[in-house]
């Protein structure tokens, strides 16, 4: 039998809970959009409501690896890397990339949050959790995000709400 697993993504409490059959097992701090929830192409908001992972990708990736467009540049991420690119959101060790399922609100047209390429990733060791301050991704530490991206499957629904 199949564990019903999910994730929950609490935007005010900026927190990532994984449940299995109704039960927390973890929960991590995140960083959400510095512009709040929402859903339309170009906002840099957080998209609410369901959806579900669509693609795993890092697997094999040292903690730290810089990617850009999903891909692992060869680099990893250091102070002085960081230095070099202040402005940049970093996207590091592994990516959980985010489909939304249902159409008109995050699924479809200027509202998609695969076509967003809305992400669960690993961040700068140095980034603030807690609060708002990515450009519309769920942002976690390094280590977590490798924790969880062993704990879950493609098509693991992940629910996100305000």
């Amino acid at each position: 039998m199949a564990i019903d697993k999910r994730l929950d993504i609490d935007l005010s409490r900026q927190q990532l809970r994984v449940l299995e059959a109704g039960r927390i097992v973890s929960s991590y701090p995140v960083s959400t959009a510095r512009n709040g929830p929402g859903e339309r192409l170009d906002s840099e908001c957080t998209p609410c409501g369901r959806h579900e992972i669509s693609e795993k990708i890092g697997q094999d990736c040292p903690a730290n690896t810089v990617f850009v467009g999903r891909k692992p540049t060869g680099d990893i991420f250091s102070n002085a890397i960081g230095a070099e690119h202040p402005e940049r959101d970093w996207i590091l060790t592994r990516i959980l990339w985010l489909s939304g399922l249902e159409p008109g609100r995050n699924s479809g047209g200027d509202n998609d949050t695969k076509a967003r390429y809305i992400y669960i990733h690993g961040s700068p060791d140095g980034t603030a959790l807690g609060r708002p301050g990515s450009r519309g991704c769920i942002r976690m530490r390094n280590a977590d995000v490798v924790e969880l991206f062993e704990q879950v499957e493609e098509g693991t629904p992940v629910d996100i709400r305000d």
